[in-house]
């Protein structure tokens, strides 16, 4: 029998390659999506999955909709991809980050536990949470979380609540710690992007110079469409559990910057690059280094694309729509 997944935040990064994963598989997929964002379709389209999408207005704080969303599709998988998902906006924006990323899972949990209890249900956690535990170790399941930004204490709200729901209710809730992932349809607003963005502009003489904040912060950067594979299969599995992803080879972003320069052929990246105060956050996170040896041993998951592929494939694209390769409307034009 075909399976269904609703999904929200379907037109993000994630829920587009996720959308992609699910479709090669036969389900039957329904994307949430405000009514802002009703045609906001452009990773989607990137991906060539919107025609796989039965389309469904709704919000995460508002949980009338979220009822009504859950009671119509009855799905046997929920994806909570949904999310303000940009740390340094949650600085300016605490009381919608806590809106939608705390309260939000909680009312969609409501909803499943009422409407539809036999699905099985992703919340999408984030190594932010970890802040600065174990700056110079790696992070695993079992690490203290010690969240340093309204985003990340918005998120551990939601876990701990996914956690609870399992317990107290005995649903299938699970949460994926995943680390920094990106894409060649990651938001502009995010430093991967924000590189290779403007590298590519550089390369083709459209810029000369751009700005950026602490190049020593470490990340451990993945691919998304990897991650993505790792959500469904925990949903897969006989029981509920938590799951980190991560590459388990963390990178500055000064080794995303020099790589990205390189790929391009630019070797005096320094002349390209300045540091702007203006990208200083109030509390920094210096350093996020996970251990995928879990998820290797449980799900059978580990990474197919490495840093260097990854960074490449961010800057080829930038490169090929900035060429006017990829039609308007695309992410990124």
């Amino acid at each position: 029998m075909q399976k269904s997944a609703l999904i929200t935040g379907v037109t993000g990064q994630d829920g587009a390659y996720l959308c992609e994963l699910l479709a090669e598989k036969g389900y039957r997929i329904f994307g949430l999506v405000p009514r802002s964002t009703r045609y906001a379709f452009g990773n989607l389209d990137y991906l060539g999955v919107t025609d796989q999408v039965d389309f469904i207005e709704g919000d995460m704080t508002d949980e009338a909709s979220l009822i009504r969303a859950v009671r119509r599709t009855r799905p046997d998988e929920v994806y909570n991809l949904a999310a303000q998902s940009f740390v340094a906006t949650s600085w300016e924006q605490p009381v919608l980050t806590t809106e939608v990323n705390a309260l939000g899972p909680l009312k969609l949990l409501e909803a499943i536990k009422d409407f539809a209890p036999r699905a099985r249900f992703y919340q999408a956690s984030t190594s932010e949470m970890f802040g600065n535990s174990h700056d110079d170790g790696l992070q695993t399941e079992q690490t203290p979380f010690h969240p340093r930004s309204p985003y990340a204490i918005a998120k551990l709200y939601a876990y701990w609540i996914a956690n609870n729901y399992r317990e107290s209710y005995g649903m299938f809730c699970v949460n994926g710690i995943l680390f920094n992932h990106e894409s060649p349809i990651r938001g502009p607003e995010f430093v991967t992007r924000k590189i290779t963005v403007n590298v590519a502009k550089i390369k083709l003489g459209m810029a000369e110079r751009f700005g950026l904040g602490n190049l020593d912060g470490r990340r451990d950067w993945g691919f998304a469409g990897d991650y993505v594979r790792a959500m469904h299969l925990m949903l897969q599995q006989d029981e509920p559990d938590n799951y980190l992803l991560a590459t388990g080879t963390p990178h500055s972003v000064r080794d995303f910057v020099n790589a990205a320069f390189r790929h391009v052929g630019i070797d005096d990246w320094q002349q390209h690059v300045y540091i702007d105060p203006a990208f200083k956050r109030p509390a920094e996170v210096h350093a996020l280094h996970g251990s995928p040896s879990r998820a290797a041993e449980k799900l059978d998951w580990k990474p197919s694309v490495t840093f260097e592929q990854l960074v490449a494939m961010m800057v080829d694209a930038d490169l090929a729509r900035l060429k006017g390769l990829v039609a308007p409307g695309m992410p990124g034009r």
